[in-house]
């Protein structure tokens, strides 16, 4: 595995949403929202993670994200874009583009519905690191997916390919965290991808976030991992509380609804839009996101 530079891919990188406006990817709002993240302590960006809606996307809607992420952020903080699809065709190409976009790293979803085996899993992300000069992680998300990853997958790919040096574990699974930096020790980056995890996973060993709730409160998870990283285990935790409501608020519905409708009141998205079958949240979900964001100290400007 290739050595990377101490604080890269470490910290919180918040899964950018995907602003639309009048059904179009609106690419103005996308940069302000990257700047806020930036703004708000975020250490790096993460580009079509799964609260960007990828799938409602055109391959060329998500490279030209990638352009505007690698603009805006302008080095200031690293950007990894997330080109996986179903199809190994698809991802190569956008893979693909947003290496010559410029990004920092890529971030690999294991495809979804085809339900692959895992020595399909092993040759996918082989070819795919042999592909691109940029380090490669693994997006473990099997409630979406519906495929899981081994240990002795990893394994396989990391023997392989020196340029993948990680994952994105998002499993309510502590136990596989902790095997998988016993196997590959804690240059491995292992990012959270479950809300209420964030603060376990890091105790373990995790080397940061990747975490919706960081598109409404950048500045608290980006705190969360600075505190822990810190050894600040007290300041840690009373945060780990207080961003315990707003984790399971994301889950009122499917991610990033409840998501965009707290971006929106807040200001800093200008419209609550998604692409179909995405949807808007109902009467009843604002009404419980209006309470959470008053509880949690969140000022509604609309």
């Amino acid at each position: 595995m290739i050595k990377l530079k101490k604080d890269f891919l470490r910290g919180s990188y918040p899964p950018v949403v995907t602003p639309f406006k009048n059904g179009k990817v609106d690419y103005d709002t996308f940069a302000k929202v990257t700047n806020y993240m930036i703004k708000n302590g975020s250490h790096g960006i993460l580009v079509t993670g799964t609260t960007g809606e990828p799938s409602t996307l055109t391959t060329e809607e998500r490279i030209r994200l990638y352009q505007t992420a690698v603009e805006v952020t302008d080095g200031r903080v690293p950007v990894v874009a997330a080109p996986g699809s179903q199809s190994e065709a698809e991802t190569m190409a956008l893979a693909d583009g947003a290496e010559k976009a410029g990004v920092d790293s890529l971030l690999i979803v294991t495809p979804y519905y085809v339900r692959p085996p895992q020595r399909g899993l092993v040759q996918y992300y082989n070819n795919l690191c042999k592909r691109t000069s940029l380090p490669v992680m693994l997006y473990h998300i099997p409630g979406r997916t519906a495929v899981s990853v081994t240990l002795d997958t990893l394994e396989k790919i990391v023997e392989k390919s020196d340029n993948f040096v990680g994952i994105k574990h998002a499993v309510n699974d502590l136990g596989f965290v902790t095997h998988m930096l016993d196997k590959f020790g804690f240059d491995f980056r292992v990012f959270v991808g479950l809300e209420d995890l964030s603060f376990p996973m890091l105790c373990v060993g995790a080397c940061g976030l990747m975490n919706a709730v960081g598109n409404v409160a950048p500045k608290k998870v980006a705190q969360l991992y600075e505190k822990t990283a810190a050894g600040d285990m007290a300041g840690a935790r009373k945060l780990h509380f207080e961003l315990m409501e707003l984790n399971e608020a994301v889950f009122y519905d499917t991610n990033p609804i409840a998501i965009k409708y707290i971006m929106m009141k807040m200001g800093v998205l200008q419209k609550n839009e998604h692409r179909l079958p995405m949807a808007p949240a109902t009467d009843e979900v604002a009404k419980r996101l209006d309470g959470v964001m008053q509880r949690a100290g969140l000022k509604a400007k609309r």
